[in-house]
């Protein structure tokens, strides 16, 4: 009967490409903890808030809907917006990377 009380979580890896991994500080990729119905939305929320001003000017600004536009998230390897975008539904042991858009010509 408790069990139905018991508030459940999932732990995700988040993983940096490019210059955001050095302007957030990190050596290596962190482990995050959500709720168990956390979406891509969420952790970007949650990541925001952990990481700042650095976070929000490179990646992501919780005021907008999206991610900034030269950066790309993949979630297991797909990209979000090959999935349900910032929608996203994440599961235990999902890994996440950001990485910047490179172009050239």
């Amino acid at each position: 009967m408790l069990d139905i009380l018991r508030v459940t979580s999932l732990k995700v890896t988040v993983d940096y490409l490019g210059s955001v991994k050095q302007a957030l500080g990190l050596k290596q990729a962190e482990q995050i903890e959500l709720k168990d119905d956390a979406s891509v939305c969420d952790l970007l929320y949650l990541l925001a808030e952990k990481h700042g001003e650095p976070f929000k000017t490179s990646v992501y600004e919780p005021k907008d809907t999206d991610l900034k536009p030269y950066y790309m998230l993949s979630v297991n390897g797909l990209l979000i917006n090959q999935l349900n975008d910032v929608e996203t539904k994440l599961k235990d042991g999902d890994r996440l990377i950001f990485m910047p858009v490179v172009s050239g010509g």
